[in-house]
């Protein structure tokens, strides 16, 4: 195994498909892309011949998974390059497709992104090589978002269902209730506030991901999308349910004006000032490395709902695995793959600190049983497994979410700095987005 990263990333983020959406310049349909394929013969026949793979991720714990597929096949040597995170390696896995050269064998490409992949058909489909075997090795958020009809663009890697983890020893301080309810959070909010002008029932300074998320929980559909065709509306009910709601914070000025990941993010969670935080499950181990200090303080819980009495949850983050159409080693990258995505590949990852995306490592007594010292010994994985059954399904993002990510906070963004309210910031984002898509040659509606 040899990993590096390298000195330079080419150029902007590509458009999708390069430079149009014709479906003579992005290639035939799905149907068509299984007819020159290869299948699961292919794959063991060039096992036992061996090569170089080339797999470009950021993921820790693919280290371990390439050494253990090379010791299984002697024959296969894996190259792990961690070409950057988000716009980073989009930006150049785009332009070495659009190249013709450089492109890895295997690229992590976060679920949200996938899509500007798929509609470009510059990723394979995995399902002339065996993927369809594992239709119900997953749980139901990440496979919606690597397939469509018959055709599989990834695997799974990974999964962030959604909890709420809160610090105990603020809550027992204040002697607030865990809510149930988001009418319940923002009464703790209020309660939380008032007694300690210093501390913030959580923080928010406008995150593209954790607001549609939360529009995710609540039903919404604000997204929809059939190849080209592609539907904006941010006033559908699950939107209009999440700023109703998250208005009231921010005009009560009950969040804190922190930026997650910041310095002070890491302060306001170790010393109390930011109490509670709603997010995927993949935060114990941020939470155990970023805030030691307040081990033992903070607990999980399940996400609150928007009608008493529900189990809606939604999925934060996670990635999957996908193959490029301009890969030089498809069955070998699809072997990689599937290795490391299922069976003992998935649970060496697992055992490292990943959050499954398989119902088999999900559903394990060991997951579930395992305690976090960092959570007083609570068995949190049985908070999260459940919130992983819950995922609201079809929910979709855009073909180019990328690229209406980036703008989120020059839009929506605005709602947190000045007079603007949610719902017109959510209004300015759909815009923004419609006409970038119908700039790019989608047939936008709104």
């Amino acid at each position: 195994m040899r990993t590096h990263t390298p000195r330079r990333l080419l150029g902007t983020l590509a458009v999708v498909c390069a430079l149009t959406l014709s479906a003579t310049a992005c290639g035939s349909d799905a149907s068509d892309g299984a007819s020159g394929a290869t299948g699961p013969k292919d794959v063991a026949a060039a096992l036992a011949k061996g090569g170089k793979v080339t797999v470009w991720a950021w993921e820790p714990t693919l280290k371990k998974v390439v050494e253990d597929f090379e010791k299984k096949y002697p024959k296969v040597d894996v190259e792990l390059v961690n070409a950057g995170t988000g716009d980073k390696q989009y930006t150049a896995l785009q332009n070495a497709m659009a190249a013709g050269s450089g492109a890895p064998d295997v690229a992590q490409i976060e679920y949200y992104a996938l899509g500007q992949f798929t509609i470009g058909k510059s990723v394979e489909d995995l399902a002339p090589y065996g993927a369809r075997k594992h239709a119900t090795s997953f749980t139901p958020g990440p496979w919606n978002a690597v397939h469509q009809d018959a055709s599989i663009y990834a695997l799974p890697m990974d999964s962030g269902p959604m909890a709420f983890f809160y610090n105990k020893k603020v809550f027992d301080k204040h002697h607030i209730e865990v809510p149930t309810t988001w009418d319940e959070y923002v009464e703790a909010a209020r309660t939380l506030h008032k007694a300690d002008p210093k501390a913030y029932i959580t923080n928010d300074t406008g995150d593209a991901g954790a607001t549609t998320s939360l529009i995710w929980q609540a039903g919404g559909h604000p997204y929809k999308t059939r190849g080209t065709d592609v539907t904006i509306d941010f006033t559908d009910e699950g939107s209009r349910t999440y700023t109703a709601t998250w208005q009231k914070l921010l005009d009560e000025k009950l969040v804190a004006p922190v930026t997650s990941w910041s310095d002070a993010w890491y302060k306001g969670l170790a010393d109390g000032s930011i109490a509670t935080l709603s997010i995927g499950a993949w935060m114990p181990a941020n939470l155990s490395s970023g805030v030691p200090t307040a081990s033992g303080d903070w607990r999980v819980a399940p996400l609150p709902q928007w009608k008493a009495g529900a189990r809606a949850s939604a999925e934060n983050g996670g990635s999957s695995l996908a193959v490029p159409k301009a890969a030089k080693n498809k069955e070998l990258a699809y072997a990689f793959t599937e290795f490391a995505t299922t069976g003992a590949g998935a649970a060496g990852r697992v055992a490292q600190g990943a959050f499954p995306a398989t119902r088999a490592d999900l559903e394990s007594k060991a997951f579930l049983d395992a305690e976090f010292p960092y959570f007083g010994g609570q068995k949190a994985n049985r908070i999260f497994a459940e919130s992983a059954r819950n995922v609201v399904a079809d929910w979709n993002y855009l073909p180019y979410q990328v690229y209406a990510n980036s703008v989120f906070n020059d839009t929506v963004g605005k709602a947190y700095v000045s007079a603007t309210k949610l719902d017109a910031g959510l209004k300015a984002w759909q815009q923004v987005s419609v006409k970038y898509g119908a700039d790019q040659g989608f047939t936008v509606n709104k």
